[in-house]
């Protein structure tokens, strides 16, 4: 038997590794179009059942915020521990209870100390705010009907004037020009420092 070149040998097993390899590369890319596909799919589910979420949250307008504001109730002084089922229990008794939603900050995720419940009809407000000063965990709550927000009004937080008044602006009731007597910034208390 006559030898084979060894360099003709070679080429032939490079030829034949190299049909292999582009089968599995064709396969692995199949492989990916089928997945990218698969995630594209997913997506627009995704994209679907948000645009769904968006519109129902959108569905209340200004009357329903108004009627649901109606039907509800503030609960101040809240125990940080107590529950949203604290709370149904203690206002069970009142009727039946939509929602409750403690208040929550959006940092530390820790409660502010108040509540929002809401009933099922505006007349259950009324024996809602007769359990105002009713303890619920050891706290004495404060209950009042939950007011509507207007959009555009501030209440303020009360005092003489505004922060302008600390920086050389108006100042308050009286209608005098209010110059302070320092420089700088400082936030809530007086610099005992004169200028320059």
């Amino acid at each position: 038997m006559a030898e084979e070149n060894p360099a003709v040998q070679i080429e032939e097993n490079q030829e034949h590794h190299e049909e292999g390899d582009v089968t599995e590369d064709a396969e692995a890319l199949e492989a990916m179009k089928q997945r990218v596909k698969e995630m594209e799919e997913e997506a627009a589910k995704l994209r679907e059942m948000q645009a769904q979420v968006e519109k129902e949250m959108n569905l209340t307008s200004e009357e329903d915020k108004e009627a649901i504001d109606a039907r509800s109730i503030y609960v101040g002084n809240v125990d940080y521990a107590a529950t949203p089922e604290d709370l149904q229990n203690h206002f069970q008794s009142c009727g039946t209870i939509n929602r409750v939603t403690i208040l929550c900050d959006k940092w530390s995720g820790h409660p502010k100390g108040y509540a929002y419940v809401e009933f099922a009809d505006p007349s259950l407000v009324a024996n809602a705010m007769s359990l105002d000063n009713s303890v619920l965990r050891g706290r004495a709550i404060k209950v009042t009907a939950k007011r509507t927000n207007i959009p555009g009004y501030t209440r303020g937080r009360g005092g003489r004037g505004t922060r302008a008044a600390w920086r050389g602006g108006y100042y308050g009731h009286g209608g005098a020009y209010y110059s302070p007597t320092f420089r700088g910034r400082a936030r809530g208390r007086r610099a005992t420092f004169a200028p320059y």
